[in-house]
């Protein structure tokens, strides 16, 4: 039982393959007749269509050229169009109705009425009905209850122009939407004169017409549409199928039923089933696609930057254009210098904020230097000072104003390898001016505000004082923490505290000291007198006069005093 079930299944399998294998025949590519392209389901040959209502067969005309046929229909075949929707269209010749054209039988030829039933192709919405004569009444048969007619009248007063079919040898009229798959045509002769010869006139559906196609010297000439026995008709071609597996084989989308889908679809292709009476289908390519629907991926992708999107990118972007499926995109242009200049940009910019800041930086620190020096020269006397060296009493190229930095400079930044000594009062460093000059740099432990004055006149005094015993004031710096006092200091053998030392070779020194003491202590109260007799207004008090402030000059031995 099992065995019976598996091989029904198995059968089943194989009849669907083999319909799909039907249905999705082999084409043959690249197929024409004469100068017609032949393109499937349509084909030529064994294999080469869909089925046999698609069959073209390639014949020689009267003319001697290659012409397709429609052998199922027996129609000649002008153009083939793949489906821009459901249906596809088909061009092909076709036969006209006259009357009085010829001479038998009163000059009439109807011809059969065009009949499609039962075949892929119904009459198409393209087509346009005409009737050429004069005093004729046409009209389209097989559309009962609609009744569609024109007529074609020789009247003077409806003569126009001869370039237009208005009524006047020529009429026509919009056939219904629909005509569907069977239409006939009938001619009637309104003439009044009963006994006058009968004209030509001829009556047919075209999808040709006016001055479009034929020469308008011949548009209101029906013997001219008689001798070329043929007008050209345009057919609505879909595939008939009452399952999907012909769309499953293509590999295509399933449309809407109702045919209400919109056209920019996005796959590479879509099949509709209609809603007629025979299911019809019909597939196309998508947007973006060109090609064969009807063939398994017979719809290839367009490269629309081959077709103008590069200038539609190029101008109206100002980007590259990228094909992608079934569309493009505009890509900008990645311009290598941005990131460059951006960088270059930014680069300058840190290095501008850090210049700015430091700028800042260094210049509130030298604004806050300047008045902390401001505030050191006006709390050490500064202003007081100034007012005692007026140009009325020569005072100014006698005392110099030092500079803090000349003063640091000259003494490495007070470094300890350039201490003379120490006193009460402060330190003393050697130093080196910009001008070469040796001096002794007298740095101040404390101020007191309160001997402020006494301290200015004595930095007057010492200034004015040119004595052999005393060591000469150059100047001072009040802008310092501490005053500092700058004294001229030639080569010195010895300080005093020193020379009294019993350490190396000063001993002998110590015994021509202690011989001489007298005669040093004269020098030195002769200095300390000289300082008294200065002409100065103001009081003043010398303080450190103690040995550690006295010096004695090598050679011959002669004391100098410092305060």
């Amino acid at each position: 039982m099992r065995c019976v079930l598996l091989w029904t299944h198995l059968s089943l399998l194989l009849v669907l393959i083999l319909d799909s294998t039907h249905l999705t025949a082999s084409y043959c590519p690249n197929q024409h007749c004469g100068n017609i392209s032949i393109r499937y389901p349509f084909g030529i040959g064994k294999g080469c269509y869909l089925n046999g209502w698609f069959e073209i067969q390639c014949n020689n005309s009267t003319s001697g050229k290659l012409v397709p046929y429609l052998p199922k229909i027996n129609k000649e075949v002008v153009r083939i169009y793949l489906p821009t929707r459901l249906y596809g269209s088909l061009r092909i010749k076709t036969n006209i109705t006259s009357m009085g054209c010829s001479n038998s039988s009163n000059g009439i030829k109807f011809g059969e009425p065009l009949n499609f039933t039962g075949t892929p192709f119904t009459i198409g919405r393209s087509n346009i009905f005409q009737a050429i004569g004069c005093n004729y009444k046409a009209t389209l048969t097989h559309l009962e209850p609609r009744l569609v007619g024109c007529i074609a009248t020789c009247d003077p007063r409806k003569k126009r122009d001869f370039t237009s079919c208005n009524g006047y040898k020529c009429c026509h009229a919009d056939p219904p939407s629909g005509i569907g798959e069977i239409v006939g045509i009938d001619m009637e002769d309104i003439s009044s004169n009963i006994r006058s010869k009968k004209e030509c006139g001829v009556a047919f559906l075209t999808d040709e017409y006016d001055s479009q196609v034929y020469p308008h010297t011949e548009l209101h000439e029906p013997q001219w549409f008689y001798d070329r026995q043929y007008v050209i008709l345009q057919l609505r071609w879909a595939i008939p199928m009452t399952n999907l597996s012909f769309i499953k084989s293509l590999g295509c989308v399933d449309g809407h039923l109702n045919m209400t889908r919109n056209y920019n679809i996005q796959d590479s292709c879509t099949c509709y089933k209609s809603n007629d009476r025979i299911i019809s289908i019909g597939c196309v390519c998508g947007s973006g696609y060109t090609g064969n629907p009807y063939i398994l991926g017979g719809c290839k992708d367009i490269d629309e930057c081959l077709m103008g999107a590069s200038t539609f990118c190029s101008l109206g972007y100002g980007g590259t254009c990228v094909n992608t499926p079934g569309s493009f995109r505009c890509v900008h242009k990645k311009d290598k210098t941005l990131p460059v200049t951006i960088g270059l940009c930014a680069g300058f910019g840190v290095l501008i904020l850090f210049g700015v800041t430091l700028w800042l930086y260094k210049f509130i620190k030298k604004r806050r230097k300047i008045k902390r020096k401001k505030k050191f020269f006006k709390r050490n006397g500064g202003l007081l000072l100034k007012q005692q060296l007026t140009p009325t009493e020569g005072n100014i190229e006698k005392t110099k104003v030092f500079d803090s930095k000349e003063l640091e400079k000259a003494t490495e930044n007070f470094s300890l390898n350039r201490v003379l000594g120490q006193g009460g009062q402060g330190t003393v460093y050697k130093g080196m001016l910009l001008d070469g000059r040796i001096v002794a740099i007298k740095k101040s432990k404390l101020v007191d505000e309160d001997k402020l004055e006494e301290f200015i006149n004595e930095v007057v005094i010492l200034s004015q004082i040119n004595h052999r015993n005393i060591v000469k004031l150059i100047g001072c710096c009040l802008e310092t923490e501490v005053p500092l006092l700058v004294y001229d200091m030639r080569e010195v053998s010895m300080e005093l505290e020193r020379i009294r030392s019993p350490i190396g070779d000063s001993q002998s020194h110590v015994q021509i000291i202690e011989n001489n003491q007298e005669e040093v202590a004269a020098e030195l109260i002769i200095g300390v007198e000289s300082c008294h007799n200065v002409g100065v207004t103001a009081p003043a008090m010398f303080q450190d006069n103690a040995a550690s402030s006295s010096w004695l000059d090598a050679e011959p031995l002669f004391p100098r005093q410092t305060w």
